[in-house]
């Protein structure tokens, strides 16, 4: 391994580190999201057609976001309406003790928690304001990177070719290629499957004749796209919404959900391939360190960086082996 290679290692690991210490994971997520979907909506040729693509997508995207938050909106507290006097009836049938007995008894513990957090208020708008601005930078930078991803050495006559710094641009940029593939292979393949479980829960709720089909569709997906902890937030929300018309509903729903995800860990090991495969007990740490340092963003990411850090392993490896 010569200097130019540690040197570009070492500047990786520390933008890994400032990007977590400074809480960037959404302008992160949002530039490789955006880069995948240019060249994906380019198809290898058209950058004019790939950038014209991809602010429709955004505007699309966009106008769902604010109406799925609509219908979320409306819905999700009929939903607690309706959902928990049937949970809980059947939690006292079985002898189970809740925190709460119906919707108002939820409402009273969920606002004493939002009190608690009340003089903080300030500091999550914020939060929510900062993550807005990456959200807008990501999208600028994505297509920034699409448009022209040159380091300003190519047409430089005063850096020479095999000066270092030159040497670590180029090394620095296979960095980046490394990290953008796993990304690529990583979150593609999780958006993939996500989107095949949604259509097969989609199918099965409108088969057993759910309410808020939209909302619980919608949801799947967008949970899904988070590894492990999303699939267990959106079954919890369609069993016991199962509840609202027979506990046998709910029942068949929660065998329906263990099938597809049955049917999903075979979909992951063929899709995504058994060598890119990291152990669920590093990944559960990694997401919820990953959870620790950038919310949703960092459990998003966490799979990424392991299985980045996996590729620049091996082939560190290789090279002193040789």
């Amino acid at each position: 391994m010569n200097q130019s290679t540690r040197i570009s290692y070492v500047i990786m690991a520390v933008l890994l580190v400032l990007i977590g210490a400074l809480h960037l994971g959404t302008l992160l997520l949002t530039a490789l999201f955006g880069f995948f979907a240019l060249r994906l909506f380019s198809f290898g040729k058209s950058k004019f057609l790939g950038l014209a693509l991809y602010l429709v997508a955004i505007a699309v995207i966009g106008w769902g976001l604010i109406h799925f938050s609509r219908q979320a909106y409306l819905a999700l507290p009929k939903i607690a309406e309706t959902t928990i006097p049937a949970v809980t009836d059947f939690a006292q049938k079985q002898g189970i003790e809740l925190p709460f007995t119906d919707y108002a008894s939820l409402k009273d513990l969920t606002l004493d928690e939002v009190k608690q957090d009340f003089a903080s208020l300030g500091r999550h708008a914020r939060e929510a304001g900062f993550a807005v601005v990456q959200l807008f930078i990501g999208l600028v930078v994505a297509a920034s990177l699409f448009l022209s991803a040159k380091w300003g050495t190519e047409n430089d006559p005063g850096t020479a070719r095999d000066s270092l710094y030159a040497t670590v641009v180029n090394e620095l940029s296979e960095r980046f290629q490394i990290f953008f593939k796993s990304f690529a292979k990583v979150a593609g393949a999780q958006i993939i499957i996500s989107a095949i479980n949604t259509a097969f829960t989609c199918a099965f709720l409108v088969w057993a004749g759910y309410p808020y089909v939209m909302v619980l569709t919608a949801t799947t997906f967008l949970c899904g796209v988070l590894p492990i902890i999303g699939n267990l937030i959106s079954n919890t929300l369609i069993v016991f919404v199962g509840f609202t018309i027979s506990p046998h509903t709910a029942l068949f729903a929660l065998i329906f959900l263990l099938v597809i995800h049955k049917l999903e860990y075979f979909l992951n090991s063929k899709i995504i391939g058994d060598r890119i495969k990291t152990p669920m007990w590093l990944t559960l740490i990694g997401i919820v360190l990953g959870e620790k340092l950038m919310g949703i963003p960092g459990m998003i990411l966490a799979p990424i960086v392991l299985h980045y850090l996996k590729v620049e392993a091996s082939q560190s490896k290789a090279a002193f082996a040789a």
